[in-house]
């Protein structure tokens, strides 16, 4: 689109978590009013550590925040998988490092300093805070929002950054339900010298047991490791009380540091969660509103690609919107250009045990996250 078009455009961003921080981010510099509107009252992560991808950290250079995610992360150069006994698996150096003119690396970075990260680098007051959508209209070449407390916002451009429980997704493309993963995901944050030895430089390394994964990620800039067990359990409850004897079942034949581990820490930090996604989702856009990240395409955690995911969901919707003649047209070809790659990594992401793991807690059945997805 010409640069008057673009300066000419009003976007509505709904959700400021990672994609729709990005998508500010993105979209803004290309000269579009945007605006965000999240409904929380302040931006707060809670959770652990992610990975982000060179291809991430490409975007955040293009942009230049690249520093503002470099001062709150540390570089990683490989990632290591080991049986839950800690004999090697695989160690791969981790993909994308050298694809571009600048070595790039992966970063790992707690969720909190990372969407704090994000929102720093937008200006002041694009994010307006305890906007709480109730519904969106598509009206062709505009699409009008309504939020709780009563504001109205018009907009050439809205945004469905609004996570796995998406309202825009729910109103104006798909109706279908998050899916349960048939796993329960444990997170808390600890001090380096409390993982007796385990956590000895700046890589992933994952301890793969009979349905347990266990998750180190240093968070060096923090003195603090990100510690994550994934667990096969068939309570759908989103957020389950946290025990430690549940945390310690799904730990029993681990390296007994790991044990050790779950002994000593405080379960009132950790966060306990029900894993979900959603099925692919057949259409992302209309003529003057889009999906971007988990509203899109909410992925389970195994690949580690739900944040990039949506990092690059940004940049490629700010690319279409600066190359195609009309947002109609931008937004066909940001869904071509990113669905096929979030559709496959979706269905990989769902492949997280084997057929034996899977039978020993749901015998005679699979969880429904390893059904054949429906589009």
């Amino acid at each position: 689109m010409q640069s008057a078009d673009l300066k000419n455009l009003t976007i509505a961003i709904v959700g400021a978590g990672y994609a729709g921080a990005a998508a500010a981010k993105a979209l803004s510099l290309l000269g579009a009013d945007v605006t965000v509107y999240e409904q929380a009252t302040e931006i707060r992560e809670v959770g652990a550590g992610i990975g982000l991808r060179p291809s991430s950290m490409q975007r955040f250079r293009e942009w230049g925040t690249f520093d503002a995610i470099a001062d709150v992360s540390s570089p990683s150069d490989y990632f290591e998988i080991l049986t839950a006994t800690g004999e090697p698996i695989m160690k791969e150096d981790w993909p994308g490092m050298d694809d571009y003119d600048v070595k790039t690396h992966t970063h790992l970075i707690h969720r909190g300093d990372f969407i704090d990260a994000l929102v720093s680098v937008l200006p002041d007051g694009m994010i307006k805070l305890g906007h709480k959508l109730d519904t969106a209209e598509d009206r062709g070449d505009k699409t009008v929002l309504t939020f709780t407390n009563g504001t109205v916002v018009e907009a050439d451009l809205v945004v469905g950054a609004d996570g796995i429980k998406s309202v825009v997704r729910k109103q104006l493309f798909s109706d279908q339900e998050p899916v349960f993963s048939g796993e329960h995901a444990y997170r808390a944050v600890i001090p380096a010298d409390a993982t007796h030895g385990l956590a000895t430089d700046d890589n992933l390394r994952m301890y793969i047991g009979k349905g347990t994964k266990v998750y180190f990620l240093p968070l060096r800039h923090r003195g603090d490791v990100s510690f994550d067990v994934t667990a096969l359990c068939p309570d759908s409850t989103w957020s389950p009380e946290a025990t430690r004897d549940d945390l310690l079942a799904t730990l029993d034949g681990f390296d007994e540091r790991i044990v050790q581990i779950a002994r000593d820490i405080d379960m009132s930090t950790v966060n306990l969660r029900a894993v979900y996604d959603i099925d692919p989702v057949a259409h992302w856009h209309s003529a003057s509103a889009v999906l971007v990240g988990d509203a899109a395409h909410s992925m389970l955690h195994h690949q580690g690609q739900g944040a990039n995911s949506a990092i690059l969901d940004a940049g490629a919707l700010a690319d279409a919107l600066r190359d195609a003649d009309t947002v109609a047209a931008a937004l066909a070809a940001y869904q071509a250009a990113r669905k096929p790659v979030t559709d496959e990594l979706q269905r990989i992401s769902r492949q997280g045990w084997t057929e034996d793991e899977v039978d020993d807690v749901f015998p005679g059945q699979k969880p429904t996250s390893q059904q054949p997805a429906t589009h």
